[in-house]
């Protein structure tokens, strides 16, 4: 590759990354993408679609808010499968039930409380096992395995210069150094998740920037004897996500799933199914945090995901599709957004919620850049 020049030089085709250039193509301004692999094969694949932005707080709902409307937007125009769905809360317990109340009571949160009777009708559930449920509204679900491809194609259709199987070895104001040559920038957005490390070290460590490795997998379609309205959530999901996790009532629910199955504890998970649209089901996921996890993936987890899949859907038996790890960027807080050097922004969604709210972190730090550079 020879030497190149472009208004904007974003490291990285995960989501972040392509928000990024988004924003940038959409003012204008010309874009260059370089990454070390062919295509997205990263945490933007290797999720479940979900895009749970009724859940979030502060922040991250902001963001999601803002990502919301992008994905509708691109999910036109670059003609990707993208459904409405909001997303089931599942309620076994008195006190999961009393969580959701409490959300459902404050009008911001778009959370809307649902009967036994309907969640029933929603979802393909054990009957004897649900007290109740809830909707969040203003959710979204897309198929993670083509929607990063549709939208690295549109980007191009847009004049967006995609530079792959080429790696970043150094990034300054001014330059990015690759494999394969300079690229000169006005500027730079580094979007590499958990790689973060390999590149801009000092952040990493001064941000307390690690991995966190998930394990997931994919059932048959035929397993569920009848569909999925929307991505659906459980008990063990209220305990994460921040709407629901700083109430007070949450504090009675997670001292309960923690004393009647700390082996589901030690898993940190998340319980959540996804259905993708040729009805395949996601399930997960469990969460492991190191600065570099393990590669082996324990069996352990896998058969908690199936025997906690057979006690909340009516089915006795799953047919396994696939198993997986998904690797991204875990902090302190829940995003990075740093600027190491004049014209270089690093950013990243450090709390597994990038496919709701990278969008909105690269829209909003790219135009608070840019009003700062021309002001």
């Amino acid at each position: 590759m020879s030497a190149a020049r472009a208004d904007l030089v974003v490291v990285g085709s995960g989501i972040v990354g392509l928000g990024a250039a988004y924003a940038a193509a959409r003012r204008g301004m010309s874009v260059i993408v370089v990454d070390r692999t062919e295509t997205p094969v990263g945490s933007t694949v290797r999720n479940f679609g979900h895009l749970c932005i009724g859940a979030q707080t502060g922040v991250a709902r902001r963001y999601g808010d803002i990502s919301r409307e992008l994905w509708l937007r691109l999910a036109a125009d670059a003609g990707f499968w993208l459904r409405e769905s909001g997303t089931l809360v599942a309620a076994r317990h008195d006190d999961e039930l009393a969580v959701l109340e409490t959300a459902a009571d404050d009008a911001q949160t778009d959370v809307r409380m649902l009967d036994a009777a309907e969640l029933l009708r929603r979802a393909p559930l054990r009957r004897g096992d649900i007290v109740g449920g809830a909707l969040i509204e203003p959710d979204l679900q897309v198929n993670p395995r083509e929607a990063a491809g549709a939208i690295v194609r549109h980007l191009a259709s847009l004049g967006v210069d995609f530079r792959t199987r080429t790696a970043v070895t150094g990034v300054s104001t001014g330059r990015v150094e690759t494999t394969r040559g300079t690229i000169h920038a006005g500027m730079v957005v580094v979007a590499v998740n958990h790689d973060i490390d390999q590149l801009l070290p000092d952040i990493a460590e001064r941000s307390g920037i690690v991995r966190c490795a998930l394990d997931m997998m994919r059932v048959a379609a035929a397993d569920l004897p009848v569909p999925l309205d929307a991505p659906l959530l459980t008990g063990w999901s209220l305990v994460r996500y921040g709407r629901f996790a700083g109430l007070p009532e949450t504090s009675a629910l997670r001292g309960r799933l923690y004393a009647e199955r700390p082996d589901l504890a030690a898993l940190d998970l998340n319980q959540m199914y996804t259905q993708l649209p040729d009805g395949s089901l996601i399930l997960g996921d469990s969460h492991a945090k190191a600065v570099q996890p393990g590669p082996f993936q324990p069996e352990a987890a896998f058969e908690a995901f199936l025997d906690e899949a057979r006690a909340l859907f009516a089915v006795d038996r799953f047919h396994v599709l696939e198993r997986w790890q998904g690797v991204y960027a875990s902090g302190p807080g829940e995003f990075l957004d740093e600027r190491p050097a004049e014209g270089i922004l690093a950013l990243a969604a450090t709390t597994g919620i990038g496919m709701t709210c990278g969008l909105g972190l690269a829209e909003t730090a790219l135009s608070a850049h840019l009003q700062e550079a021309f002001t």
